[in-house]
């Protein structure tokens, strides 16, 4: 007996896409699978909240990272979302598409038909952009997506903006359209003052389809097997064991950190490494936790000289004033997650797209909502987006309930340190800009004493840290390719009716925030699932720097700094 046409494992942001478009057909049947329970918890809910949900087990798997040896063998968290929209549900709202240039480089590296005017349709009917559909965003698909509040709420916001024009940089009206690098304002995944995760966009108007079963509170175990055919999926609920069956596929949405996991118990990985743990090869494929990419960030800080700061907000008489407000009429400082300024720039001369993100924050703070210092403060998070270090994940046994060892290699690369060195010293030349000169106080971090390569690699190794964009770990690539998992189809090679949606199928990591991208990667895999023909491409045109061979950036900056 089978219990559905298609078995999706995992309902984040990629298996809510899939389960919402495949049981738009009402002749198939979806079973959509959850390890996690619930998203329905006003810290999920509301955006300004993003830091809380985070640091909460029960929406949260908890997966560290091994000691790294980069970064002087510090462990690093990895947090993934447990629960209904998976990661989408605790991020914080960001959306960015990445350059063309980047999915164009999944094409090129074996990913046969995923190139930017292919995908470019998917971004439009994920999206329903607040300004209204044109040739690069879509005005009607069920992903709301914003701008945040008016940027005039707070002036520092226009004041990072302005500092890099005068560094010479260019603006950009709307970094997912026509041109990504520059400074100009950004988007965010808020419908209405709420959270936009994928569940609430995609999941929430299908959910009571007859023919899509949602089940919560499942951990999947493996896939099953009839000889090489995948033919459900072997899990456990409440402390029992139960098995599911698929007639046509079953599909893998757990994430970078869960699908090769769930491959490497279920039989497909390096054969030498699953025979070492005693687990019986069905597919050798050696690519499978391989090539695991993320984006590092740091917390650039200087105390503000006006008191304007989000620190004046920290009390918790003020978080009661904004939570109350939020709670009546969902806008405020509740309903944004508070970048609502950025960038995307160049490293150097002869990069043609942007390589390093920023977020601009007018507020000095960690993660978790705590204050960095008294007194006001305002910060930008900055990273290079395209690291050339690679890591891993591996099981360690055949239990699910074990995690894997995740190893990234950060700045394992000679390249990506010095990615790091130009960075903090760009940043600290945009931040020196006279359009900052009345609210820029002391520079607590870096700090002003960190000016040689040696203090600054100190410095990176000691603060840096995740941005949570874990990814490429089952890669999409060409036959001859033996570290690519899947085939342009998503399909697992060695095996039939398998094969995985998710941001582990990206062969290279996209500049900037991971969620838009795994969306549209959902929404166009839907169509090779159902077996549709795939939309029509979009050929707009999309801005780099005409003399991007020879110039870091567009003209002189209008200041310059000593280091």
């Amino acid at each position: 007996m089978r219990d559905c046409d298609f078995l999706i494992v995992g309902a984040g942001s990629a298996g809510c896409v899939l389960a919402s478009r495949l049981s738009e057909d009402p002749d198939v049947s979806v079973i959509l699978m959850e390890a996690g329970g619930s998203d329905r918890s006003v810290i999920v809910q509301m955006p300004s909240a993003l830091s809380m949900p985070m640091n909460t087990r029960r929406f949260n798997w908890g997966y560290q990272s091994v000691p790294e040896p980069g970064l002087d063998g510090r462990v690093m968290d990895c947090p993934r979302g447990l629960g209904l929209g998976g990661s989408s549900s605790i991020n914080g709202m960001v959306y960015v598409r990445g350059h063309a240039e980047d999915i164009n480089q999944w094409e090129a590296s074996g990913a046969s038909g995923w190139n930017y005017a292919a995908c470019l349709p998917y971004y439009q009917r994920a999206e329903s952009w607040y300004g209204g559909a044109d040739k690069y965003r879509g005005g009607s698909g069920p992903l709301a997506v914003c701008a945040g509040n008016d940027m005039r709420l707070n002036p520092l916001y226009q004041a990072f903006i302005d500092a890099g024009l005068e560094a010479g940089y260019p603006a950009t009206s709307d970094y997912n359209g026509f041109q990504q690098e520059g400074f100009g304002q950004m988007h965010m995944t808020v419908d209405k003052g709420q959270r936009a995760s994928t569940s609430h966009a995609y999941l929430k108007p299908a959910r009571n389809r007859p023919n899509l079963r949602i089940i919560t509170g499942t951990l999947v175990s493996k896939v099953l097997f009839e000889g090489d055919c995948a033919i459900g999926v072997e899990y456990e609920k409440d402390g029992n064991v139960f098995q599911v069956f698929s007639r046509t596929e079953v599909i893998l949405s757990a994430g970078s950190i869960g699908s090769p996991t769930v491959l490497q118990r279920s039989g497909i990985g390096a054969a030498s490494d699953l025979q070492e743990i005693g687990i019986p090869v069905i597919s050798d494929l050696p690519g499978v936790g391989k090539n695991l990419q993320d984006h590092l960030e740091v917390y650039f800080q200087y105390r503000c000289l006006e008191p304007i700061s989000l620190n004046s907000k920290l009390s918790l008489w003020n978080k009661g004033l904004i939570g109350l407000r939020w709670l009546l009429f969902k806008d405020g400082l509740g309903a944004t997650n508070h970048f609502e300024s950025c960038a995307f720039i160049r490293t150097k001369a002869g990069r043609r797209s942007p390589d390093i993100q920023y977020h601009f924050l007018p507020g000095a703070m960690r993660y978790d909502g705590r204050a960095a210092f008294d007194g006001h403060g305002f910060q930008v998070h900055v990273g290079p987006n395209k690291p050339l270090s690679r890591g891993s994940v591996n099981i360690i046994s055949d239990n699910p309930r074990e995690h894997p060892k995740v190893l990234f290699n950060y700045l394992t690369v000679r390249e990506d340190i010095e990615d790091w060195r130009t960075t903090i010293r760009h940043t600290r030349e945009i931040l020196g800009q006279s359009a900052m000169d009345k609210y820029r106080g002391e520079e607590i971090g870096p700090g002003a004493e960190v000016q040689t390569d040696e203090q600054i690699d100190h410095w990176v190794r000691q603060s840096v840290e995740s941005a949570y964009h874990p990814s490429c770990t089952c890669k999409m690539g060409r036959d001859s390719d033996a570290y690519a998992v899947l085939d342009a189809d998503c399909r697992v090679r060695g095996v039939d009716r398998l094969r995985v949606v998710d941001s582990s199928i990206f062969p290279s990591i996209t500049n900037g925030n991971l969620n838009a991208p795994t969306i549209m990667v959902a929404e166009r895999a839907a169509d090779l699932i159902a077996g549709k023909d795939v939309l029509d491409v979009n050929d707009a045109p999309v801005w780099c720097d005409p003399k991007w061979q020879d110039q870091q950036r567009i003209k002189s900056p209008a200041r310059k700094i000593s280091s």
